[in-house]
């Protein structure tokens, strides 16, 4: 069975075409949204600081140690 989107906390970018706020082979960190979800979209916090709609298909959904997580959300 596929895990959702929004148990995902973090994803590695690995397309950034026509975004400038992205950066390929960075982990950004993912908020929830299922509609977003419905329509092929993953809500993330980019280079800006602010949330944006990308496409899904622009990250790879990362499980990460606790530690890791917690290290990723101090350094915001």
């Amino acid at each position: 069975m596929r895990e959702k989107e929004e148990d995902y906390k973090f994803a590695l970018c690995i397309e950034n075409r026509d975004c400038e706020d992205l950066e390929k082979r960075k982990i950004y960190k993912i908020l929830p949204d299922d509609e977003a979800e419905k329509e092929g979209y993953l809500r993330v916090i980019d280079e800006s600081g602010e949330d944006y709609l990308y496409p899904q298909s622009y990250f790879v959904p990362l499980h990460l140690p606790r530690e890791a997580e917690t290290a990723l959300e101090l350094a915001e």
